[in-house]
């Protein structure tokens, strides 16, 4: 399992495959989320999370825009993740996980929702 913690472009160590199922956690506007989408093609999902309701809008928004419809934004915290066990391919994460004030509960959260054998970027 590779786990990428940091800042940056969570797609430099890696592109996705068509189908993944991708959790971005911290979203913000939406932007990886929509490159995510696009490497996943329509056989995939991505589900973004973000805390903030205005990133939430503005990243919905952003993504009507683009005409994908396998994007969906979500609210919710790293700590508490508002997505299935085992769901994921691959947990994506722009620094946000620096941000939270508990990041033992924050990487239990993405080991949980990724499926065995899944990743990070």
């Amino acid at each position: 399992m590779e786990f990428f913690p940091g800042t940056g472009n969570p797609f430099s160590l890696g592109v996705l495959s068509s189908g993944d199922k991708v959790v971005d956690l911290g979203s913000g506007a939406g932007s990886d989320s929509q490159i995510a989408g696009w490497m996943v093609g329509p056989e995939g999902r991505v589900t973004g999370v973000d805390m903030t309701p205005a990133m939430l809008e503005k990243a919905r928004n952003a993504v009507a825009e683009s005409g994908l419809s396998n994007v969906e934004f979500v609210e919710g915290h790293s700590e508490s993740l508002p997505v299935s066990d085992r769901w994921a391919d691959v947990v994506i994460s722009n620094k946000v996980v620096n941000l939270s004030s508990d990041k033992m509960a924050a990487s239990g959260e993405m080991f949980r929702v990724l499926k065995p054998g899944a990743g990070f970027k």
